[in-house]
């Protein structure tokens, strides 16, 4: 059966981020989210890992990050005084 629904725009941006994110379709999410509503508490499976678990991250940012290349310097300038200077050279 096909209905139509309201759903607040920053609920759907939320979901439609989410459906990319997970490989789904807002369909899919919809339903599983009724399906999930309408079952007992307890037959609900425990939640599993989030999506920054599952991911997958790069060996070559993975040694960045270990050697630092991501950690501000102390010779760095700070990025409110980089703004300041690029609008200055507008």
């Amino acid at each position: 059966m096909k209905t139509t629904i309201d759903i607040p725009d920053v609920l759907y941006k939320k979901v439609k981020i989410h459906a990319i994110e997970t490989g789904r379709t807002l369909k899919d999410i919809v339903l599983a989210s009724l399906i999930k509503e309408l079952e007992p508490a307890s037959s609900r499976p425990i939640a599993g890992p989030s999506f920054m678990e599952k991911r997958k991250i790069s060996p070559a940012f993975s040694k960045l990050d270990a050697d630092g290349a991501f950690t501000p310097r102390s010779t760095d300038r700070d990025v409110t005084d980089l703004i300041s200077t690029d609008r200055d050279g507008r």
